[in-house]
């Protein structure tokens, strides 16, 4: 039997990220309620290279998109508003789309980052996780 790539059946694409969210998060003893829309539309418009049996290889080295937990405030989002298959820009790699991502939620929090109310909360971080992202991706909240 011949099946397609993965690549080729972006479709599938949703299916198989919850599956593995799910299996994962129990896996680990963790709450994953949430997958963000542009974690979603990431992964979908990922080119999945190589072959799927590769996948774990390529989490564990780094060169795969993850998608983090996200808050208990935020259950049963997933379920009521089914991600999109679009992606705000197909040429936005995973780190733009990632420093997007926290950068929108740092000025929602008005640069709060910890906190229950702050960004780390709302992205499902720690805030010292929040704060090494923000260092590497090269956020910083400009004076005002």
């Amino acid at each position: 039997m011949t099946i397609p790539p993965l690549r080729h059946r972006p479709e599938d694409i949703p299916l198989l990220v919850r599956h593995f969210v799910r299996t994962y998060a129990r896996h680990l003893h963790k709450r994953i309620d949430t997958i963000p829309t542009e974690v979603m539309a990431a992964l979908i418009h990922y080119p999945w290279p190589g072959n799927v049996r590769e996948t774990p290889e390529r989490h564990r080295t780094g060169r795969h998109p993850v998608a983090r937990p996200r808050p208990a405030a935020a259950a049963d989002e997933w379920q009521r508003q089914p991600p999109t298959t679009e992606a705000p820009d197909r040429g936005l790699t995973l780190e733009e789309v990632e420093r997007d991502h926290i950068l929108r939620v740092l000025r929602e929090t008005r640069w709060v980052v910890g906190g229950a109310q702050g960004a780390a909360a709302r992205l499902g971080l720690r805030r010292t996780t929040l704060l090494y992202h923000m260092e590497k991706l090269g956020i910083s909240r400009q004076p005002q």
